[in-house]
Parts: structure tokens; C-alpha cells; sequence
């Protein structure tokens, strides 16, 4: 399994990148696809949604199961990766580039220190 440094994790799977001006795109980590299986079909968030760190962001699902997005962050939905919606194994083939499932204005990025760092998170799995 892959978790690039650059990222940081929450416990629900979810993984951050925070990109210049106080965004952030957000994503399902390599571990939660690889248990999720195949996804054939995600729920996105609505562009100008608000998030709450800790709150159902969308769902998932797979062949395997439905499970809730968990928000990782606190701010407002800018984007949402529209490819998804057709092609949802994306998440599944690229889960940290092609696969993203929105890009965020963070309301607090100082949460972000609460997040886990490649390390802590790959330690949280085993």
C-alpha cells in the first residue's frame, strides 16, 4: 500500500493535501479502497456544501459494502471531482490523483495538525 508524505490522514480513511491559499483537495486513502473493493458508485458532496471535521461527507459504494465519506476537515466544498461519477473506480486506480473527491476552502487549517502523517497512519493499521 501506498501513503505519500505529503498527505496528511484521518482516521476514517480519508486523506488531505493542503494546496496553496488555504485549500485542500480530499480523498479515500489506499488502505479503505483496497477494503472497500471495487467502488462502483460515490455519493459526492454538493460544490458550496459545508464540512464539518468528523461529519458524513458522502458515501461509497462497492461491491462489497456502503460505507460513509467522513469529512477529514472543516470547510466549504469548492469543487467535486465530477469523473467520478462516471467513472468511479477511479478512486480504486488512482486514489491519490485521479481518484480525489473534493477540493476544499479549509475554514481552520490548523486542524490539519490533528491529522496523522504517513508514518502514524500506516502505524494506525497494523
Amino acid at each position: 500500500m501506498d501513503f505519500p508524505d505529503d498527505l496528511k490522514y484521518h482516521p476514517e480513511h480519508m486523506w488531505v493535501r493542503l494546496e496553496e491559499g488555504g485549500k485542500a483537495t480530499v480523498g479515500i486513502s489506499d488502505y479503505a479502497q483496497e477494503q472497500l473493493g471495487t467502488v462502483i458508485y460515490i455519493d459526492l458532496p454538493d460544490v458550496e456544501q459545508d464540512l464539518s471535521v468528523g461529519e458524513e461527507l458522502g458515501a461509497v459504494e462497492s461491491a462489497k459494502s456502503v460505507s460513509d465519506l467522513i469529512s477529514p476537515v472543516t470547510g466549504v466544498v469548492l469543487k467535486v471531482n465530477r469523473r467520478l461519477e462516471e467513472t468511479p473506480d477511479l478512486i480504486n486506480l488512482e486514489p491519490y490523483t485521479g481518484g480525489w473527491i473534493a477540493r476544499v476552502k479549509l475554514t481552520d487549517a490548523d486542524e490539519l495538525e490533528e491529522l496523522y502523517d504517513a508514518r502514524e497512519y500506516e502505524a494506525e493499521l497494523d
